[in-house]
Order: C-alpha cells, then sequence, then structure tokens
C-alpha cells in the first residue's frame, strides 16, 4: 500500500494544483471519484493490464464511459496514466486529492472508536474538543471495538490517542515485562 501511495502522490499532487489554481475542487472530486469508479471495474482493469491492448484504446474506454463530464485536464490526466501504465492508481490518486483538498479547507478527519456506540451527543462533543485541541475543522467518524474494553482511541491521520483500558493493559504488560 505505501508503494501504490509513494507513485499516486504525485498525481494528486499535480491534480490538487489544477483545482487550486482553478479553484474547481469540488468538480475534481466528483471527477476523480468517477474516473476511480471505472478504473476499479475488473473488466477496465483486465484490459488496462492486457499488453495487446494499446494505451489509446484504455483511454477510449475511459473517455467513453466519462462522457461530457470529463474537463479536457480529465482527459490528460488519463491519457498520462495510460502511458505510464498507472490507471489502476485512481483509486489511491483520489484519496490523496481528497486529503489534500481538506487539507486546504483547514479540515481534518478523526476516527474514533470505542467500546460502546456513542450517541450523537457524546460524538459531537468529541468532535468540538477536537477542533478546539487541533484548530482546524474536524469531520467525525465513529466505529465500535468490543475489544478496547473501555475508553477510546482516536486516529487523526497519522497519530493515534489510545485512552483505551486494553491499551493501558497493553502498556502495563510491557512495563512489568522490563
Amino acid at each position: 500500500m505505501a508503494e501504490l501511495t509513494t507513485v499516486a502522490r504525485p498525481y494528486a499532487e499535480a491534480v490538487a494544483q489544477l483545482a487550486q489554481d482553478g479553484q474547481s475542487w469540488q468538480a475534481w472530486s466528483e471527477t476523480l471519484a468517477l474516473l476511480a469508479g471505472i478504473a476499479s471495474d475488473h473488466q477496465v482493469l483486465d484490459m488496462a493490464h492486457n499488453p495487446a491492448i494499446p494505451d489509446a484504446r484504455v483511454v477510449e474506454l475511459f473517455l467513453a464511459v466519462g462522457g461530457d463530464r470529463l474537463t479536457a485536464d480529465a482527459a490528460n490526466l488519463v491519457r498520462i496514466l495510460a502511458e505510464n501504465k498507472r490507471l489502476p492508481l485512481l483509486p489511491t490518486v483520489a484519496s490523496l486529492f481528497e486529503e489534500a483538498r481538506a487539507k486546504a479547507a483547514g479540515e481534518v478527519d478523526a476516527h474514533i472508536t470505542t467500546a460502546y456506540p456513542l450517541d450523537a451527543a457524546q460524538l459531537a462533543g468529541f468532535q468540538e474538543r477536537l477542533e478546539v485541541r487541533l484548530g482546524r475543522k474536524v469531520q467525525v467518524t465513529s466505529s465500535v471495538d468490543a475489544a478496547l474494553i473501555g475508553g477510546v482511541v482516536i486516529a487523526v491521520g497519522d497519530e493515534v490517542m489510545d485512552a483505551s483500558v486494553r491499551g493501558k493493559i497493553a502498556d502495563l504488560a510491557v512495563a512489568m515485562s522490563s
């Protein structure tokens, strides 16, 4: 996965620059979602990986499916990715673009995992405290993992804050074995 991200990042950054220059973040978001959907189809992937099928033919397929929803810049992106045999990277490019879009908007995603379901008020409370702590707008998602026993694990980007009972027990086990 890290290798895909590394290879896809320059494409996502280039598209983000185009979106920034043209103030077209939402349009590019929709376009990349469309292209990622096309690239995720197993028949399209088979075609893209088939050396007997010319790149131009694969590009034609993308452009035909995308139709008038694809701008000249989007068509150019498809051509460049096809020439470099990187069309399967489109879902990763779209994901990295969304991260860049959120960053440009001053937003960050946070995922909260708890041992028990959170109600709307609790989730809103976490969101508010995270926004104050991070100084940014926070989009919060949540999930339940009964193995945590109690407490909470909050993931914001690469940072993970583990205040779960399971985490405390693991820390205690490490301390006792030292």
